[in-house]
């Protein structure tokens, strides 16, 4: 999929369709720490935003959290055409020009330069070892 010139996403037709009903088109964008975006439902956004302000204010590693994923979260709503506006500074800061990749990811999607994708899904692909997983112990009972 394409930003187009001004930094607008379409959001594909059927995710549309679902989220008008879920949060009446109403979505945030914010920063991820792996440098993509995350896209979220309104409603999902306010209860992440809830837990991350009840976070320990004298936290370095909360202050981080929040200033990363507050500060960077803007309001959008999705216009007639289906498309979302991404800002300049969201976009710089996920390495996004044109080609990007919309990844649904349970109750969001992530944003990523679409080369930065491929190359993260083959840096994944490569590492993952089975035995690992099996040691896991939050992972190790997953069964799909």
């Amino acid at each position: 999929m394409n930003l187009d010139a001004k930094g607008r996403l379409a959001i594909p037709a059927r995710q549309r369709e679902r989220l008008a009903r879920m949060c009446d088109s109403r979505l945030v964008i914010t920063a991820d720490p792996q440098h993509c975006l995350l896209v979220y439902p309104e409603t999902t956004w306010a209860e992440i935003e809830h837990k991350l302000m009840k976070l320990p204010s004298f936290d370095p590693t909360s202050r981080s959290m929040q200033r990363l994923l507050i500060g960077y979260a803007n309001d959008v709503e999705i216009d007639t055409q289906g498309r979302v506006m991404v800002t300049s500074e969201q976009r710089e800061y996920a390495n996004l020009d044109k080609r990007v990749a919309l990844v649904g990811v349970g109750n969001k999607f992530e944003l990523w330069d679409e080369a930065i994708w491929r190359q993260t899904l083959k840096d994944a692909e490569a590492s993952f070892d089975m035995a690992n997983l099996a040691a896991s112990p939050e992972l190790g009972s997953l069964s799909i």
